[in-house]
């Protein structure tokens, strides 16, 4: 089985990491964490300086999703699911859909940043619009999860 974990760095991918490092996968699994760098989703454009801040957003944006996979690839090695990385640049929903098709991944974990409403309406949402054209089965993780008979994620946990 070929399972890929997709992270953003947002508040759901810790809990995501989290919640994938305690299920039980079946035995010769193959993991890959990716994450989908979008330089271009805050850039406003500028005539002459636009290519060359392009660039330099575009290798800042795709080092900060390196150390993001880095983070969640050790998090997973740690607790005994070795895990290939992969960051790609695009825009997300399409860009990871892609990556899902190239991998030939059986099976997609995602965050849910839990959005409803007019929220959901004016930002969009990955999660969404991958579960509705994933060619493969997509594991949506919302940030309270955790599996069956696990301790609570440590984004959870609280002292008394």
């Amino acid at each position: 089985m070929k399972i890929m974990i997709a992270v953003d760095g947002s508040e759901c991918s810790e809990p995501l990491v989290d919640f994938v490092s305690r299920m039980r996968w079946p035995a010769g699994s193959r993991t890959v964490v990716v994450s989908i760098a979008n330089a271009a989703a805050g850039m406003v454009a500028a005539p002459f300086e636009a290519a060359a801040a392009s660039a330099e957003i575009e290798e800042l944006d795709v080092r900060e999703h390196e150390d993001l996979v880095a983070r969640a690839s050790q998090a997973l090695t740690h607790a005994g699911i070795p895990c290939e990385t992969k960051v790609i640049l695009g825009e997300p929903a399409s860009a990871l859909l892609q990556a899902v098709r190239d991998e030939g991944a059986d099976l997609l974990v995602v965050g849910s940043h839990g959005r409803t409403g007019l929220t959901k309406l004016l930002l969009g949402s990955v999660s969404a619009h991958v579960v509705g054209h994933a060619p493969c089965s997509v594991l949506v993780v919302k940030r309270a999860a955790r599996p069956v008979g696990s301790e609570a994620p440590r984004a959870e946990r609280t002292v008394a």
